[in-house]
C-alpha cells in the first residue's frame, strides 16, 4: 500500500517540510516515522510512504517544519489527524492544508464538543468504493441540532437540490467526512456545504464562491482524501453558561463524615442540574498532607501535583465493616458532622483510619484487579515516589526531606529498591496506592456523572508547589529551592506577600519541552474539562524573594532585565555601593521604635564609620536572622520590634540580581523610603526616571515573549478549556 502526502505550504530559505506518522496505540506512540517531503511548484510539498498491511490500522500524523535537525514549527495537534487504513486499498492520496490553532479553538475543548454539544462517542466507518473520493470538513458546529450537508452540480450531489443533498458524518472533534463513489461523479463539478436544523428545517449555506473539483481517482482501489476543507458560516450566538465556584470541603451534607467529599460532589452536580447551571469550578483537590495539622488545610500548598487529598474520600462508597464497627463509625460520623466548624485534624485521622480498615478488608483484591492495573500504568511515573514519600514522612514525622536521616536526596535506584516486591515497606506503599486508586475512582465517577448531565467540571492549578513536596524531592533541578515566590506590595499588603513556594527553573524545564507541566496538565484532564491557573502571571514573570527575606520588599521579577552599572549612570545616577545597603539613620530608628530607639541601637546596630548612619550587626542583618531571634518572643511589643527591624533591612534603593551581583534592580516601592528621601533633588529625579522605566515600560514585550515560550505548548497539550 502507498500513502501519498501532498500539502500546500510556503517555506523560506533552507526549511524542509516533514510528515510525522505514528500509531494510535498508546504503547507504540513513540515509534514515529519522519518522512521528508519534496518541494514542487507552486508551494506544494509531496512525499510517499509504502506499507505492508494485512489488517485494518489507524494512524496519526502531523506536519512540521525543520531547518536541519531543528524543529521550527509544528501543526496544531490538540485534535490529531487520524487516518484509518484498510488493506483492501492500494493507495491513499492525502491532500492537506496546514493546521494552525483554529480561531475558535475553545469550540474544540471537551466541555464544548463533548459535554454541551454531545459529540458522537465513536466515529462512523466510511464505505470504500472501486474509486473513492473522501471529503473532510473542519468546522465547529454552531448548534447541537444542526447537521452538515453536501450539495453540488451533478446528480450524485443532488443537482443543487437541498432535499437530495448528502449528509456528512462527524468522525472526530468538529470534523465531518463523507465518502463518495467517484465513478458516479461527473468532473468537473461544483459543490457547497450547508447546515440544516433538524428541528426547524432551516438551511444556512456556507459563504463564499462555489467549490470546484477537477480531478478524481483514476486507478482502481485508489482513495483520494481532500482534508481541511473549512466552510465559513455566519456567526451564531456566543455560548454562555452560569456556574458556581466552591471548595470540595464546603460540600458537607447530612451523610458526610465531617467534611465535604467526592460523593457530595455528585449532590452538587444534581443541584446544578436543577438550577440550570452548567459549570462547577473547584478549588485544588491535591494532597496537602505535610504535617497532618490544620496548617495543611490550605489547598494551594500541594504535597503532590498529582495525588488527590485523602480527606475527600467518600466513606459511604467503601465496603461495609462488621455491624458493631459500623455503629461506632456512625456515632463518630454524627459527632464530626455536627461540629459548627470543620475539625480538620480529627476528620483527617478518621478518614485515614477508615481507609486503612478498607485496605485491610479489600486491598489485596483491589490491587490485583484490572481497573487498578490500568490506573497503575497511567500513573507509574509519580505514584511509587509519592507512596515512598508518604512512608518516609510518617516514619520521620517530617515532610522536610532535607532533614531525613536517609533518602534526603532522591535516587531512582533507591526508589526501585524501596518499592521492590519484597521490601519491608510494601504494606505501607500498597496502602497509599490503594488510597489514590479509591480517590481516583470516586472523582472519576463524579466527573462522568457531570458529563452525562451536561455539567462541566473546572479545576484549579496552583502556580506553586510546596518546597517540601514530592515534586521538589524528585525533581529539584526543575525548581529554585533557595528562592520564594510571592507578590510585590499592593493596596492590600504594604510589604508584599511571601507564599513560600519555590520558583520554577524555566530554563531547565524548557530542555525537555516542559514535560513536567505537560504531565501535570494531562493528569488534570482525566477529571476536569476546564481549568483556572492560579496566578497565571507566573508564566510571564514571578515575584521572587531571596531565601534570607521574610516579606516581599526585597524581591525582584524573574525573569527580568536588570540594570548594569553603566545603564544606571546613563539615567544620571552614578551608582554607589551604599544604594544596595540598608540606609539606617538616627531619625529612622527614632521614627520606627520611639522610646525603644536607644535599646534597639545598642542591641541590633553599630555606627557606620565616617557617617552619621548605622549598620545592622552581622547576626541580625537579614530578615530570617531577625525572625529566628524573635521566634519564641510573643506580644505586641516584640511584634513591633520585629517589624521595625524588617523595615531597616529593606530600606535600600537597589537589590542585586539573583544571577549577576554586578547588575541591579530598583527596590519595589523605594520612592516612599527614607533612602530615597536622602538623595539630592537631581538624584531623586534620575532614580524616579529609572524606577518608572523599569516597572512600567522595560519588560512589556520581554514578558510577553516569555509567556509565549510556554503557554501555547501547555494550553494545547489537552482538550481542557
Amino acid at each position: 500500500m502507498k500513502l501519498h502526502f501532498s500539502i500546500h505550504y510556503q517555506t523560506t530559505g533552507d526549511e524542509t517540510l516533514y510528515v510525522v506518522i505514528h500509531r494510535e496505540d498508546a504503547s507504540l506512540r513513540t515509534r514515529k516515522i519522519s518522512v521528508p517531503l519534496t518541494y514542487s511548484e507552486p508551494h506544494i510539498w509531496q512525499g510517499e510512504v509504502h506499507l505492508l498491511l494485512q489488517h485494518p490500522l489507524r494512524l496519526h500524523y502531523h506536519y512540521e517544519v525543520r531547518k536541519g535537525p531543528q524543529i521550527l514549527r509544528r501543526e496544531w495537534q490538540t485534535i490529531a489527524r487520524c487516518l484509518p487504513l484498510k488493506p483492501t486499498a492500494h493507495a491513499y492520496f492525502l491532500y492537506d492544508q496546514w493546521r494552525d490553532l483554529p480561531p475558535f479553538s475553545w469550540l474544540y475543548t471537551t466541555c464544548m464538543a463533548d459535554i454541551f454539544r454531545k459529540r458522537p462517542s465513536s466515529a462512523q466507518e466510511l464505505p470504500l468504493f472501486e474509486h473513492t473520493l473522501v471529503l473532510r470538513v473542519q468546522t465547529p458546529r454552531p448548534k447541537p441540532e444542526e447537521e452538515l450537508y453536501l450539495c453540488g452540480s451533478c446528480k450524485e450531489l443532488g443537482n443543487w437540490d437541498p432535499e437530495q443533498a448528502l449528509r456528512l458524518a462527524e468522525n472526530s472533534v468538529n470534523e465531518w467526512s463523507i465518502s463518495l463513489n467517484a465513478t458516479r461523479l461527473t468532473v468537473p463539478f461544483e459543490y457547497k456545504f450547508f447546515l440544516r436544523n433538524k428541528d426547524t428545517g432551516e438551511i444556512v449555506w456556507e459563504q463564499g464562491p462555489n467549490r470546484y473539483q477537477q480531478n478524481l481517482p483514476w486507478q482502481p482501489k485508489q482513495i483520494w482524501i481532500q482534508s481541511d476543507l473549512r466552510p465559513h458560516f455566519p456567526a451564531s450566538t456566543p455560548f454562555r453558561a452560569a456556574g458556581v465556584v466552591i471548595p470540595v470541603f464546603s460540600l458537607k451534607s447530612n451523610g458526610s463524615f465531617g467534611v465535604g467529599d467526592f460523593g457530595d460532589l455528585i449532590q452538587l452536580i444534581d443541584w446544578a442540574i436543577r438550577t440550570g447551571q452548567k459549570v462547577i469550578q473547584l478549588l485544588p483537590v491535591n494532597d496537602t498532607t505535610l504535617t497532618k495539622t490544620w496548617r495543611d488545610s490550605y489547598p494551594y500548598n500541594a504535597l503532590s501535583v498529582y495525588a488527590l487529598h485523602p480527606i475527600y474520600a467518600d466513606v459511604r462508597q467503601l465496603p461495609p465493616l462488621h455491624a458493631w464497627q459500623e455503629r461506632r463509625i456512625e456515632k463518630k460520623r454524627q459527632k464530626l458532622n455536627n461540629l459548627p466548624e470543620l475539625d480538620y485534624e480529627r476528620t483527617l485521622r478518621f478518614k485515614l483510619k477508615r481507609l486503612q480498615q478498607a485496605f485491610k478488608q479489600e486491598g489485596a483484591r483491589v490491587l490485583t484487579s484490572s481497573p487498578f492495573r490500568t490506573f497503575w500504568q497511567e500513573n507509574a511515573h509519580w505514584l511509587p515516589a509519592y507512596a515512598m514519600f508518604c512512608t518516609l514522612r510518617d516514619t520521620y514525622h517530617c515532610a522536610d526531606f532535607s532533614r531525613w536521616p536517609e533518602h534526603a536526596v532522591f535516587s531512582a535506584n533507591d526508589l526501585h529498591t524501596f518499592c521492590a516486591p519484597h521490601s519491608a515497606h510494601q504494606k505501607n506503599l500498597h496502602f497509599w496506592y490503594y488510597v489514590q486508586f479509591i480517590l481516583h475512582t470516586q472523582l472519576s465517577k463524579a466527573a462522568r456523572y457531570a458529563h452525562q448531565h451536561g455539567v462541566m467540571l473546572k479545576g484549579d492549578i496552583p502556580i506553586g508547589i510546596s518546597p517540601h513536596s514530592v515534586d521538589a524531592w524528585m525533581n529539584p533541578a526543575l525548581f529554585n529551592l533557595n528562592a520564594q515566590a510571592g507578590a510585590p506590595p499592593d493596596d492590600f499588603s504594604a510589604t508584599g506577600q511571601n507564599w513560600g513556594f519555590p520558583t520554577y527553573n524555566w530554563e531547565h524545564m524548557a530542555q525537555n519541552g516542559y514535560r513536567w507541566w505537560i504531565h501535570r496538565f494531562t493528569h488534570m484532564a482525566r477529571y476536569f474539562d476546564a481549568y483556572r491557573i492560579d496566578h497565571v502571571l507566573g508564566f510571564f514573570r514571578i515575584w521572587e524573594i531571596p531565601s534570607h527575606a521574610v516579606d516581599g520588599l526585597l524581591g525582584q521579577f524573574v525573569p527580568a532585565q536588570a540594570f548594569t552599572l553603566q545603564e544606571i549612570s546613563q539615567y544620571g545616577l552614578p551608582f554607589k555601593l551604599s544604594f544596595a545597603q540598608p540606609y539606617i539613620s538616627k531619625e529612622l530608628v527614632q521614627q520606627l521604635f520611639g522610646n525603644q530607639a536607644q535599646k534597639v541601637t545598642r542591641k541590633f546596630l553599630y555606627p557606620l564609620a565616617g557617617t552619621s548612619l548605622f549598620k545592622l550587626r552581622p547576626q541580625y542583618n537579614t530578615q530570617r536572622q531577625i525572625q529566628a531571634f524573635f521566634q519564641h518572643k510573643t506580644g505586641a511589643k516584640a511584634e513591633a520590634l520585629r517589624r521595625g527591624l524588617y523595615t531597616l533591612t529593606a530600606n535600600v534603593l537597589f537589590v542585586p540580581d539573583r544571577a549577576d551581583p554586578l547588575k541591579f534592580h530598583p527596590r519595589i516601592a523605594a520612592l516612599s523610603t527614607t533612602a530615597f528621601a536622602a538623595l539630592s533633588t537631581e538624584e531623586q529625579a534620575a532614580y524616579t526616571r529609572l524606577y518608572n522605566d523599569y516597572f512600567f515600560h522595560r519588560h512589556n514585550r520581554f514578558w510577553a515573549q516569555e509567556a509565549l515560550k510556554k503557554l501555547p505548548i501547555l494550553t494545547q497539550c489537552t482538550r481542557m478549556l
